[in-house]
């Protein structure tokens, strides 16, 4: 009888051990938007991490769609379901975007089933919120985030400043809000292009330029739109007189401040306006063009180039 009694009793002692041994740490954090930060977001397999924006998510971007699952359904608009779909390490990349034009990218990592006391503890729920304004400026006060450049970890909380939604427009909310009460934009059409363009005001400030825009779908078909670039191209000096040889055209991609965007999902006859900031060089050669760079997001590899002035014709002292 002694025996009988041990046996079950040693295997309860046994199975205890194990689950917590196996205990999973769990993380819950609140992250201010920020479109030039990326969110590291740990895994874990056979677990699922919740990811809620503060409005309707319009599209879901995923790297590796074989080694990560990422769900998204109209009837919880606001909520991205993410999980690996292999048990070994892997890592990739997401992009989330909503309604008015935010965006936000996180990092996924997993880990894989490895020694569960070595693991990183798993991010359960990461929640977004709006901050003060679509942009982010470098100056805004925003804290450091003790991670590596251009990266914050998934556990971070990120605080907005209490009176912020009082705090009074900047000179490019200002520029974004003039955009939008244009009520009848002159609108471009473009060949084989679902969209229409229209250009509003283009400033210097300081060293930077900024430049209003407008987005029209003229089309019976909802698009998306990509983020804005700005492009310098020019013909390369070595080759001028070898036509034979190709055209030799050199294209590079400015480096963009911020900008804003009202919406990246156009329904048929929607509109989307925008501002752009970046910084535009002290001085080109003669061969070299600026483009304002517009494109759908199922047709990036064929943008439309609208041509700009390389010097502004309105001076500014934007901040």
């Amino acid at each position: 009888m002694k025996v009988c009694w041990f046996i079950p009793i040693a295997l309860m002692i046994s199975l205890r051990l194990s689950a917590t041994d196996a205990a999973v740490g769990a993380r819950v954090a609140t992250i201010t938007i920020n479109p030039k930060e990326i969110t590291v977001l740990h895994l874990r397999p056979e677990f699922e991490s919740t990811i809620r924006m503060p409005e309707e998510v319009t599209s879901v971007i995923l790297g590796s769609p074989g080694e990560f699952k990422a769900e998204h359904n109209e009837g919880e608009p606001e909520y991205v379901y993410v999980k690996p779909i292999t048990k070994q390490a892997a890592q990739s990349n997401l992009l989330i975007a909503t309604k008015s034009g935010h965006h936000v990218t996180l990092e996924l990592v997993s880990e894989g089933t490895g020694i569960p006391n070595q693991l990183q503890p798993v991010d359960f729920l990461i929640e977004y919120r709006s901050a003060r304004s679509f942009l982010i400026s470098s100056d805004s006060g925003t804290p450091t985030m003790p991670a590596a450049p251009g990266k914050i970890p998934g556990h971070e909380i990120n605080r907005a400043d209490a009176g912020s939604e009082s705090a009074p427009l900047s000179n490019l909310d200002e520029e974004f809000r003039q955009q939008q009460k244009v009520n009848a934009p002159k609108w471009t059409k473009w060949e084989d292009k679902q969209i229409e363009t229209s250009i509003g005001d283009m400033r210097q400030w300081s060293n930077q330029t900024v430049i209003s825009y407008s987005i029209l779908n003229g089309s019976d078909q909802p698009v998306e739109i990509a983020p804005p670039q700005i492009q310098i191209t020019g013909r390369s000096a070595a080759k001028k007189k070898k036509k034979k040889e190709g055209n030799g055209i050199i294209s590079d991609q400015l480096e963009i401040r911020d900008y804003r965007l009202s919406a990246t999902r156009l329904e048929p006859g929607g509109r989307t306006d925008g501002v752009v900031v970046f910084d535009r060089p002290n001085f080109k050669e003669s061969t070299e063009k600026l483009f304002l760079q517009i494109a759908q997001a199922d047709q990036v590899d064929r943008p439309i180039l609208i041509r700009l002035p390389f010097t502004p014709p309105i001076s500014g002292d934007g901040k």
